[in-house]
C-alpha cells in the first residue's frame, strides 16, 4: 500500500509560525526575568558578604 502524506497548507504554516513566535516571546521573557532575579540575588549576597563576613574577620583580628 502506498504511503500517504498530507501536504502542508498555508494555514498550517501560519499557525506553526505564529506558535513559534509566541514560544520565542515567552521563553525570551522568562530568560529576562530569570536573569533579573539571579542578578538581584547576587547583589544581595555580595552585600551580605561585604557587610557581615568581612567585618567578622576584622573583629576576629582585634580580639587577638
Amino acid at each position: 500500500m502506498a504511503e500517504l502524506k498530507l501536504k502542508k497548507t498555508k494555514i498550517e504554516e501560519k499557525v506553526v509560525g505564529t506558535y513559534q513566535k509566541i514560544e520565542d516571546t515567552v521563553v525570551g521573557t522568562y530568560q529576562k526575568i530569570e536573569d533579573t532575579v539571579v542578578g538581584t540575588y547576587q547583589k544581595i549576597e555580595d552585600k551580605f558578604v561585604e557587610k557581615f563576613l568581612e567585618e567578622g574577620e576584622e573583629s576576629d583580628k582585634s580580639q587577638e
